[in-house]
């Protein structure tokens, strides 16, 4: 048994051992024990680069004069909610451009440039056009307002996601006779296609797949950034059915994140936008994972082979579809899986490399000193039923 003390101890004298979530499983490959592993390594570091739609930024733009009440808001032509206080915004990754007034180019059409695009700006530095009317009050007298804004000439610029970092996902297919556009991407007719959105052995929630080892106030990389778990994710749903190695078979645990957006980089913070679905944020967020025991290396030694999903048919338009049994991340990775007895091409939507290159950078920032574990401040829920919203009381989900 190690502590959180012991190893931060290591980490601010420069002697903390630090591997990627790569290193450690190819070493268990080429015949290193369980045992051995944990005498050698006090950290391991995991990452992902992928589509994370369930996000978004405050910002508090400071008071104009004479002051304003904000109602409504638009940032480079994407609407922002003013639903707090006067000057306090919130811009969803997936709200889609609508103010044609405001597009600063011709690549920012309708619901082609959304908030994502807008996070990503303010984070390269790059200038926004405000647009803002006012609810008059005494204390508001203004009725509307206009400027352009830099993350330097605003108060306070976070992320604030309410669902990142899904511990595993779907596989999605179309058994239709027509294209279908989802979160997803194009998802071809006749089994055509089929698309993943998880890195699989690389993901942070993978390798602790029981959250033994975060909790809420854990310090992780987010966006090029410092960030923090602040909470469960919405839709999290621990209770999934899961197989021996504790690996869930479908969507699972997910966590509310936040950090400070003026730190981070647009290498890691990314809009995209999904043909006839709408804008979406691709996101980089690595986790740090303590060395505390032997069990911590038996669940980060789990390999693409031991993951599976469900493949899903999104031609069936309902909460629940039929699937087609579970594909293990290892051929999805191959590029091919068999359905049916037929051959479909798979394409992910996560970035391997990107997510390989996150981890990496967590792993040089702890071992450079700049980065210390934090404990967390209270655990993230293992009993949290999914309910659906159908009008009767929820029930949870079966993949199967």
């Amino acid at each position: 048994m190690r502590t959180l003390e012991e190893i931060n101890q290591k980490i601010t004298q420069g002697k903390a051992k630090v591997w990627t979530v790569e290193e450690l499983k190819y070493r268990l490959e080429e015949g290193m024990s369980v045992k051995e592993a944990f005498k050698q390594v006090d950290v391991i570091c995991t990452g992902t680069f992928e589509t994370m739609e369930s996000s978004g930024a405050m910002i508090n733009l400071g008071h104009t004069d004479p002051p304003i009440k904000i109602k409504q808001c638009w940032l480079d032509g994407v609407p922002a909610y003013a639903g707090f206080g006067a000057v306090d915004l919130y811009i969803g990754a997936t709200a889609s451009g609508e103010n044609l007034e405001a597009k600063k180019s011709p690549e920012q059409l309708g619901e082609n440039w959304g908030g994502a695009h807008v996070i990503e700006n303010l984070i390269a530095g790059k200038s926004v056009n405000l647009k803002a009317i006012g609810q008059v009050t005494d204390c508001y007298p203004r009725a509307s307002f206009e400027a352009i804004i830099t993350k330097d000439t605003i108060n306070q610029f976070y992320l604030y996601n309410p669902r990142n970092l899904y511990q595993n996902f779907i596989v999605g297919v179309n058994g239709g006779e027509k294209t279908l556009y989802t979160y997803l991407g194009p998802l071809r007719p006749r089994l055509g296609n089929a698309v993943y959105s998880n890195s699989g052995a690389l993901s942070p929630l993978l390798n602790d797949p029981y959250l033994n080892l975060i909790g809420i106030g854990s310090r992780i990389f987010l966006g090029g950034g410092i960030g923090y778990i602040a909470w469960e994710g919405t839709q999290h749903f621990p209770m999934q059915k899961r197989l021996d190695n504790g690996i869930p078979i479908g969507p699972a645990s997910t966590l509310a994140l936040i950090g400070d957006a003026k730190q981070m980089d647009p290498r890691w913070v990314r809009g995209c936008y999904f043909k006839n679905y709408g804008p979406s944020l691709m996101l980089g967020v690595g986790i740090a994972l303590p060395v505390l025991q032997e069990e911590v290396i038996v669940h980060c030694g789990i390999n693409d082979e031991k993951i599976v999903a469900p493949v899903v048919d999104f031609a069936v338009p309902r909460r629940v579809r039929p699937t087609f049994g579970l594909v293990t991340y290892a051929q999805l990775k191959s590029g091919r899986i068999t359905i049916e007895g037929k051959t479909v091409r798979t394409a992910p939507l996560s970035s391997i490399p990107f997510s390989r290159e996150v981890a990496q950078i967590l792993k040089q920032w702890i071992e450079a000193g700049d980065f210390t574990l934090t404990q967390p401040v209270a655990p993230i829920s293992l009993e949290r039923a999914f309910l659906p919203q159908d009008g009767q009381r929820g029930k949870e989900i079966n993949l199967e």
